[in-house]
């Protein structure tokens, strides 16, 4: 039986060494500081304002695509204030509406807002990359749960910003979002 705990042991320090690399080497340990080369600087305030389009895909816990939508936003800025009005369309017919209350602070530093969060939203931008953490409550449809969030953007060439986010319940990821948003051709 000695045998079999040392056996039983090994598999979960393998595991265990193996889901501390994933956290440190994969999505969520990227830091703002890797994107702070890079040539073109995301500006909050210039490249996320006025009328926007944002269409993405949510993937489940299997990894699988559970929803798409399109969404209009709307951003607007007084200094360093920001509101994004969101409108949601999934593919399921549902509409869904949030407001971001944006507020850019000293070093890079940001606080985000909305009336579906948990606290206080914290984030950081760092040459072509914006960090957010945050603490969601889904609606009550979807269960109510309170979920740990990691959105990353991604500023592109031709301005059009990449939107990666990563849901998590008790350390494991629930949900992912991958979304394209970009400014609505006049």
């Amino acid at each position: 039986m000695t045998l079999f705990l040392a056996f039983l042991a090994g598999v979960a320090g393998t595991a265990a060494a193996v889901s501390i690399g994933t956290r440190r080497l994969g999505f969520a340990g990227q830091s703002p500081a890797d994107y702070a080369a890079a040539t073109k600087t995301f500006d909050l305030v210039r490249h996320l304002d006025g009328r926007m389009i944002c269409e993405g895909v949510i993937f489940g816990p299997t990894g699988r695509v559970s929803s798409r939508f399109v969404a209009n936003v709307l951003v607007t800025w007084d200094g360093d204030s920001g509101r994004m009005s969101e409108r949601f369309q999934y593919s399921s017919g549902e509409t869904q509406l949030r407001e971001w209350r944006l507020t850019i602070l000293a070093n890079g530093r940001i606080q985000a807002e909305a009336d579906d969060l948990v606290g206080i939203g914290e984030g950081e931008l760092s040459g072509a990359g914006l960090k957010l953490t945050y603490r969601i409550r889904l609606p009550e449809g979807s269960g109510g749960h309170i979920l740990d969030a990691i959105d990353w953007m991604y500023l592109i060439d031709n301005g059009t910003i990449i939107n990666r986010s990563q849901f998590r319940k008790y350390g494991i990821k629930v949900a992912e979002l991958v979304a394209t948003i970009r400014p609505v051709e006049a």
